[in-house]
């Protein structure tokens, strides 16, 4: 299961750059976005995947799922909310001023004539 896992953990990586490519700011945003998606399934994947007892000291549990790298899953979304929330806006804005979500379009970038 950890082999698929990283598997599509590493096609999502490769949509991402492919998107991230591309001269559409949406695009770039949403290939940062589906990294950032990536990045977690590789977290998840580091804590073993494994059907085992919460953390919570009950008595008798030998094996424990490891709550760490649930944690930084958990900090990673939040941020990565928060960044694609702050690049969407930036792009709307952006938008609104130069009418156009075209990076190559934007003022100071020579044509590639």
């Amino acid at each position: 299961m950890e082999i698929l896992i990283i598997i599509l953990s590493g096609i999502l990586v490769a949509a991402g750059v492919y998107l991230i490519l591309s001269k559409s700011l949406l695009r770039i945003i949403i290939g940062s976005s589906i990294i950032s998606h990536a990045v977690n399934l590789l977290l998840l994947t580091s804590g073993t995947l494994k059907n085992a007892a919460s953390p919570i000291f009950t008595g008798g549990n030998k094996e424990y799922v490891d709550p760490i790298p649930q944690a930084l899953i958990l900090t990673a979304i939040v941020i990565s909310f928060a960044v694609t929330a702050f690049f969407l806006v930036l792009a709307f804005r952006s938008y609104k001023e130069l009418g156009t979500d075209n990076v190559a379009d934007y003022k100071g970038v020579p044509d590639d004539e």
